[in-house]
């Protein structure tokens, strides 16, 4: 029965938490369990092995009960968990553009193993380790990508100018993938600033892209937090305590296991003064709603976009015997109004469905009324709109960066951060369209102009000048950036 004991020791590992309000009652559904255990491996007609019962059957249907983060472990799974805590993060060091079929070098990183290779920006790679990628979708161009990172890759690569295809090796290595992936000046005097994540050096990060954009004589500060799944909490805290007093509640911790934990900015840190805006969407999720939630319940800053995922749960992680583990929730974290930033885990409890009125009200430090429920609601609503079928077209058939890689070659002296698209390299990217079967009307031409000037730029300067640059195209046209500098410079 070593699968009972691990049942039995699991809770006993427990045992240093408050004690449970029957032990009795839990006693006689352990021994209902035993019982049950014991009729399945002696008379079912086909019995699973004893330990598929329990890792598989009894003890991942507890846990249902709770939440659908709560996990357990089996051996392989917790081995698994510990590599991951301690392994180093390798690639080749390029940024690329994943269309389907095409995967499209935009930047090789100095020093990186790409740049030894001689990979270019420009390339189109086209095989990897003897897989063709023409006919893969996205998603499975980005697993094939994410499995070349763990050994060497033979990589065959189509040059423009090239007929041949040029095969290249490369070697994976230790990269320094920043999570500040984004800094620039959006509008003058108004920095723009993403985040794609939070771990150990994200605070710094941010702090030191603050300072190199110009520091407290800042006018504004638009601080991107879209698609930020979260991260290490240590350095969400580092994050929002940059922009408040020292003193100030940054949130709450609650749990039935533990007594309520407020965590303050600490002394020492110098807050910025200058305005603030915050993006957020639905994927908006864990430590990035921390911040996100700090700043308008201490009435500092707004927050524009789509209302977060919802995420505020503390996890721990219990070492069982056999080599198992337990993730539990044990506690909630709380803005510092009191909202709780998990949305409801259980059916019937209350949800942004039920009806924005029927949320419970908090009042921010200065006494306007906020929304609970789950989730951080931004101040502006501001939502991507839908694209027309026009652009739609245009971006599954990779007609962008495929036009910008033959554009330059015979025009990259032209490419410049300042350069403009003029209607006659329109009328050039037009009857390239044509020649591919793509024969837009003058209605969908006219209404995506714009549209189309602003990715022709945007991918010229991506293969031409660097990534960076073609972020601040993009950004330009970005509604959430706009309407947030809208409101950073009404601001008084």
């Amino acid at each position: 029965m070593r699968v009972f004991l691990l049942i039995l020791t699991s809770f006993s590992a427990l045992s240093a938490q408050p004690p449970l309000p029957d032990t009795a009652e839990l006693e006689r559904e352990l021994k209902r369990l035993v019982e049950v255990f014991t009729i399945v491996a002696e008379q079912s007609a086909d019995p699973p092995p004893s330990d598929y019962l329990v890792y598989q059957g009894a003890i991942p249907g507890m846990l249902r009960q709770l939440d659908p983060h709560s996990a357990f472990f089996n051996p392989d799974q917790f081995e698994q968990l510990r590599e991951m805590q301690t392994s180093l993060s390798k690639g080749f060091g390029s940024i690329v553009s994943v269309l389907p079929g095409k995967v499209i070098v935009l930047q090789v990183m100095a020093g990186s193993p790409a740049e030894r290779s001689g990979l270019a920006s420009g390339d189109e790679i086209v095989v990897i380790n003897n897989i063709p990628l023409g006919r893969l979708d996205p998603e499975q161009l980005v697993q094939v990508l994410s499995m070349t990172r763990q050994r060497e890759a033979q990589v065959l690569v189509r040059r423009p100018g090239t007929a041949r295809l040029l095969p290249v090796t490369m070697t994976p290595a230790e990269m320094q993938s920043p999570t500040v992936d984004r800094a620039f000046l959006a509008a003058p005097g108004i920095a723009y600033i993403r985040a794609t994540s939070f771990d150990a050096k994200t605070g710094r990060e941010i702090h030191e892209a603050i300072e190199r954009l110009g520091g407290k004589e800042l006018k504004g500060l638009v601080l991107d937090l879209r698609d930020n799944a979260g991260g290490a909490l240590t350095a969400a805290l580092d994050t929002a305590a940059q922009f408040l007093p020292a003193g100030t509640k940054l949130l709450s911790a609650r749990g039935r296991g533990r007594e309520v934990e407020s965590v303050d900015v600490p002394a020492g840190f110098t807050a910025y003064t200058f305005p603030l805006a915050i993006l957020i969407n639905d994927r908006t999720a864990s430590a990035s709603e921390i911040v996100a939630g700090a700043m308008p319940d201490q009435d500092r800053g707004v927050v524009l976009g789509e209302p977060s995922f919802g995420k505020g749960l503390v996890q721990s992680v219990f070492p069982l015997s056999e080599n198992t583990g337990l993730a539990l929730t044990t506690a909630y974290y709380y803005t510092p109004s009191g909202r709780s930033i998990q949305r409801p885990l259980r059916t019937g409890e209350l949800s942004g469905s039920t009806g924005f009125a029927e949320r419970p009200e908090y009042k921010t430090a200065k006494g306007r009324t906020v929304r609970g429920g789950g989730g951080i609601d931004p101040d502006y609503v501001v939502r991507p709109g839908a694209p027309s079928r026009f652009r739609i077209v245009l971006e599954a058939s990779a007609a962008f960066p495929e036009f910008a890689r033959e554009w330059l070659a015979s025009h990259r002296d032209e490419a410049s951060r300042e350069m403009e698209i003029t209607p006659a390299t329109l009328d050039e990217f037009q009857l390239w369209l044509s020649r591919r079967n793509i024969r837009p009307g003058v209605r969908d031409w006219t209404a995506e102009r714009m549209h189309i000037t602003s990715r022709l730029k945007q991918e010229i300067l991506n293969q031409s000048v660097g990534v960076d640059a073609g972020d601040e195209v993009e950004v330009e046209r970005d509604p959430a950036v706009r309407r947030a500098l809208a409101v950073l410079t009404s601001a008084p």
